[in-house]
């Protein structure tokens, strides 16, 4: 375990923001309201109190609106033009963006999971080792965000991102290498996927 306030330079966020929202009637996820402001805030604050000093976000559904509208200040946006495409293209340019900061890892999250706090984060974040780590959170023993994956990884994942299977194909023929941190306890990953999803929000 390593104490994430040292970990600040070596492990960037990158969070993923460019969903336009399809089965909630074209209302990108990244300007839902959430406790008064929108969603990719409170995701944004969720990287920045589990540690990560570095923040990228990957926009894409409406980015000038977002741009306009959430205070996303300290925040490296990055704009995915392809983000039609699903998660692999936001996963793809995010890395991308991340060439040459210095980092050694990302911590990458989803904009439509505000169940998941700083707690699972930081858990998260705190077992990074190097830039060969690749941990993830789980649920009751199954895997899911945030995942954090060290440079190492970056160009292998980037070559198996496609459509909405964002880096999945890559953790299933690396699952061995896979540390999984137990976040049930602490964090709920449900999705904002659909119109009876909007009730988790507050």
């Amino acid at each position: 375990m390593t104490d994430n306030q040292d970990l600040q330079g070596e492990v960037a966020g990158l969070l993923l923001a460019a969903g336009g929202g399809r089965r909630l009637g074209g209302r990108p996820k990244a300007l839902l309201p959430h406790r008064g402001r929108p969603l990719v805030e409170h995701a944004v604050g969720v990287l920045r109190a589990a540690g990560c000093g570095r923040i990228h976000v990957v926009l894409g559904a409406s980015a000038a609106e977002v741009r306009a509208r959430a205070e996303l200040g300290g925040c490296v946006l990055v704009d995915n033009p392809d983000w039609a495409e699903g998660m692999g293209s936001s996963l793809r340019a995010g890395l991308a963006s991340l060439a040459g900061t210095g980092a050694r890892a990302a911590l990458v999250s989803l904009v439509d999971q505000p169940g998941i706090g700083p707690a699972a984060a930081a858990r998260v974040l705190g077992a990074y080792e190097d830039g060969t780590s690749l941990v993830s959170a789980a649920y009751d023993g199954v895997r899911g965000h945030p995942v954090l994956f060290g440079s190492a990884h970056w160009a292998g994942i980037a070559a198996t991102a496609t459509g909405d299977r964002g880096a999945r194909d890559y953790l299933k023929a690396h699952a061995a290498r896979i540390r999984l941190v137990e976040c049930a306890d602490v964090a709920e990953p449900y999705d904002i996927d659909t119109e009876a999803d909007l009730s988790h929000l507050e």
